[in-house]
Order: C-alpha cells, then sequence, then structure tokens
C-alpha cells in the first residue's frame, strides 16, 4: 500500500512495523517519524486506525482469558529466537512434543 506520493518515512516500513509502533515497542524517536507520516498519508493513516480497532477489540474480547503458562513460555521463546536472528523451527507452538494441543497435557 501507498499513497504515491514521497515521504520521508516510506510507507513500506511503517507498514512493516505498525504493530510494533502500536504496541509502543519502538524508539520515541521512529514513532515520531511514524506520527508525522501518518499526518502526511491517508492509506496509512486509515490502515493504523484499523489495525488499532482490531488489536482493541481482541483485547475486549479475548484480554480476561488466562493463557497457559507452558505456551507462554513456548510463544515467549519463539519471539526471542526471532529477535535474536537464529533459526525457527516449523513446530507448531499450540501443541506439545506429543503432538496433542497444549492445554490437554497439563
Amino acid at each position: 500500500m501507498s499513497c504515491g506520493e514521497p515521504h520521508e518515512t516510506d510507507c513500506s516500513e511503517v507498514l512493516d512495523h505498525l504493530y510494533e509502533f502500536l504496541d509502543h515497542e519502538m524508539p520515541d524517536s521512529d514513532c515520531t517519524k511514524f506520527e508525522v507520516h501518518f499526518e502526511e498519508c491517508s492509506p496509512c493513516l486509515e490502515k493504523y486506525g484499523l489495525e488499532q480497532a482490531v488489536k482493541k477489540l481482541v483485547k475486549r474480547c479475548c484480554g480476561q482469558d488466562d493463557v497457559p503458562t507452558d505456551l507462554r513460555s513456548k510463544v515467549m521463546g519463539r519471539i526471542d529466537l526471532i529477535r535474536s536472528g537464529q533459526a525457527v523451527p516449523e513446530q507448531d507452538v499450540t501443541t506439545s512434543e506429543t503432538g496433542r494441543p497444549a492445554a490437554a497435557t497439563e
């Protein structure tokens, strides 16, 4: 997606890192660049608004569910691997080593 106009921060960069922005997981300087981009680019602003609404809806509908501790550990471990640049195995994080759903192994 792009509005076709030149921007200091490219639309593809903004959209690639949109969830980092939404989750407040980026440096303030990058947040400022994104905010400026949203002021200039209505397609990206629209995408931001849509993703923000989805995030709020998911939080409202699913935010109170308890996540099994072992599932949380597996997901966080996978995130750490991805952030460190290591290869990530193609195993489904919602299943145990036995192949059964993680919740069924408790």
